[in-house]
């Protein structure tokens, strides 16, 4: 028998450029085009922006993109606006009566903002970095009314003074009885902001393949300073109240079908149950230290349950994307709407119960900086309240020290039948020798079934591989990065391992092994972030399923101390540093999860960040928060995980787990305080 003919040796695979975008114009792999730019955006345009679905299950194809735009000092809105053409960029009409300091805006943009960021542009000197919002839906469309109009901002419709609490969440039951006030049924609800444009439910479940528009009747018109959406006012409210209310009470079912509230119909949502642990009739006991008898409802006689609301639903869609990548847009003009509703006089309080996994972490992503400026230039006296998050357990983070001339690797696990995209954000320490240093730093990614990685990609540098007509993965590693700063961020971002849609680029499920290479003489400090990817209580099936990190060492066991990090265990994924995205932003107030019923040597809610950190002397990046600011349960017991509040109609209540449930505990207390003088 002839011996065979040895196979030739198979050519190692590498980067393929990534393309020029269809939508922006960008060749994203030119040298600087990274840099401040969002990266998700780079990679959503080498995918076709395949991430995104419209109703219909077509990916997004939009007219228009929504972005959260930071201007660099010196600038402000008014000046943005008069840079530009509103053919290409249109900002809701309420970034210019909230402050002439204001450096944030939403905006809706065409090609000729990208073409206008450009050296010599319009807005080259003006624009430091800009974050993607959701590019479907009335969001990929024109503003009914912008900035650019050449008519001066109108005045809010409704102005409340004195205590006020904002809820920003998403299905709120406006005809909650929590929500109303003596035998007449009042509505202490002195505005509703709905962003959604069209009957649910969204997404794969839709039964529907054109969605019907809401009726501005009964929905309420757009806002004109927002320029979408629909919005009541409280004559609003109270007058289809009145029409719903027979014998005294309230047909809470025809009302919500009068409103086209198709979300109402779940048993619990998520705003509701929040809105009425900050400001429900009743309050919930949670006094540490009395556990005499069991936590309950108890009568609140206090300002909360009497107090002013001004209510901001999210776009269903945004908060479908539970990766928190589309709710930058969503939650800004959220609170700008909000904002622009409160008195000169005003004494408010916010509770955003929502937010992701990945990001810097240290205040500096644009929707934490925004938010804080957007405060800030405001006027008002405000507190900002958001939950510290549930993924203490989850495996989503990892923490490395790279000393001179070393490496360390990340197993990143995904799953088999997830029909989302998943991403891991790599966060690089920042310091006064960084930019020799980080240029000797590199990210090898090795796909599962091989044991041949592809090409390290150092800082500076992009690819997509296996090409750009088939993108199963890239990484994106700017040396200045829009996500956050001090230092860079390189992001690894892989399609989807399932589909429902025969266009869907598919990648491999299994283990990715990522290489963290230094090459430098000096250590640098890695933080290893995997971006949320879960259903969302209330949401259609997404078929997103959580991606996590792996480690031999890390403890699993589920025995006594099993649920901390310890620093003797050389694991690298840390549960200590899983925080909540949006959550560390300057004045903000971070708020953890403990139990009621507890061992005094460990009250804390296994799901939450923890007070002491176990790991305070682990190195660390500069300014990285990992502990929350301020505590209140959000569990009764070991055996009982969750708070009992409002289901969605009156006579109901549910339980809901998650340090959502303890942040508006500790929003009603600041509302009790009042604003001190």
């Amino acid at each position: 028998m002839k011996a065979g003919r040895a196979s030739a040796p198979k050519a190692q695979e590498v980067w393929a450029p990534l393309p020029r975008g269809r939508f922006t114009g960008i060749d994203w792999s030119a040298p600087g085009a990274l840099d401040r730019s969002d990266p998700y955006l780079a990679w959503a345009e080498t995918t076709n922006f395949s991430g995104f679905r419209d109703a219909n299950g077509m990916p997004a194809d939009p007219q228009w993109l929504p972005l959260l735009i930071e201007l660099l000092p010196g600038h402000g809105v008014v000046d943005l606006v008069a840079a530009s053409n509103p053919t290409w960029l249109q900002v809701p009409m309420v970034y210019l009566g909230l402050g002439s300091s204001l450096r944030f805006c939403t905006a809706k943009v065409r090609r000729g903002f990208f073409n206008a960021l450009k050296k010599g542009g319009a807005l080259h000197g003006m624009v430091a970095r800009y974050d993607l919002g959701l590019p479907v839906g009335h969001q990929a469309r024109p503003l009914d009314r912008h900035a650019g109009d050449g008519t001066p901002p109108p005045p809010a419709p409704t102005q409340v003074s004195g205590n006020v609490t904002v809820v920003i969440d998403n299905g709120l039951a406006l005809a909650h009885a929590d929500f109303l006030s003596g035998p007449q049924h009042k509505t202490r609800v002195a505005a509703f902001w709905r962003q959604d444009e069209t009957v649910g439910p969204h997404g794969r479940a839709t039964a529907t393949l054109h969605p019907e528009p809401l009726d501005p009747a009964r929905a309420g018109p757009a806002p004109v300073d927002m320029g979408y959406g629909h919005e009541l006012i409280r004559s609003a409210i109270q007058a289809a109240i009145q029409s719903h209310t027979q014998d005294g009470r309230v047909d809470e079912d025809a009302l919500y079908s009068y409103w086209q509230m198709w979300e109402i119909n779940h048993a619990a949502n998520h705003g509701t149950h929040v809105s009425s642990l900050v400001a429900g009739p009743t309050v919930y006991t949670h006094t540490i230290g009395t556990e005499d008898s069991p936590p309950d409802w108890q009568d609140a006689d206090d300002v909360a349950s009497c107090n002013t609301l001004l209510v901001a639903q999210l776009d269903w869609a945004s908060v479908a994307d539970s990766s928190g990548g589309a709710l930058t847009v969503s939650v800004m003009d959220a609170l700008a709407w909000a904002l622009a509703r409160c008195a000169p006089d005003a004494c408010v309080t916010i509770n955003l119960s929502w937010g992701a996994l990945a990001g810097p972490h240290n205040g500096s992503s644009i929707l934490e900086a925004g938010m804080a400026q957007l405060i800030a230039a405001s006027g008002l006296h405000c507190r900002l309240v958001i939950p510290a998050g549930n993924a203490y357990q989850a495996r989503t983070h990892a923490n490395v020290l790279l000393t001179g001339k070393d490496a360390a690797k990340l197993h990143w696990r995904v799953q088999p039948d997830d029909h989302t995209q998943s991403f891991l954000e790599l966060w690089f320490e920042d310091h006064e020798d960084a930019e020799r240093t980080l240029s000797q730093v590199l990210v090898e990614l090795t796909p599962p079934g091989t044991t041949t990685p592809l090409p390290p990609m150092p800082i500076g540098q992009c690819g997509v591989w296996p090409s750009a007509a088939s993108p199963q993965a890239a990484i994106l590693f700017p040396v200045k990065s829009a996500l956050g700063h001090p230092g860079s961020c390189a992001l690894i971002a892989l399609a989807p391992t399932a589909r429902w849609f025969k266009d869907t680029v598919l990648t491999r499920a299994g283990v990715w092994q990522v290489r963290l290479i230094n090459k430098s003489r000096r250590a640098v400090v890695v933080d290893a972030y995997v971006e949320r990817d879960d259903v969302p209580l209330g949401v259609a099936n997404t078929g997103a399923r959580q991606s996590w990190l792996e480690d031999r060492h890390y403890d699993t066991s589920g025995g006594l101390g099993g649920f901390i990090d310890h620093p003797d265990n050389p694991s690298l994924v840390r549960r200590s540093g899983t925080f909540n995205d949006i959550a560390t932003g300057a004045g903000t107030v971070s708020v953890g999860g403990v139990r009621y019923f507890a061992s005094s040597q460990d009250p804390m809610a296994l799901y939450s960040p923890r007070t002491p950190d176990p790991d305070a002397s682990r190195p660390e990046r500069k300014g990285v928060q990992k502990v929350p600011d301020r505590f209140a349960v959000s569990d009764d017991s070991a055996g009982l995980w969750g708070v009992r509040a409002a289901g969605t109609r009156s006579a109901a209540q549910v339980r809901l787990v998650g340090t959502s449930m303890a942040a508006p505990q500790i929003a009603r207390d600041f509302v009790n305080q009042g604003c001190k003088k």
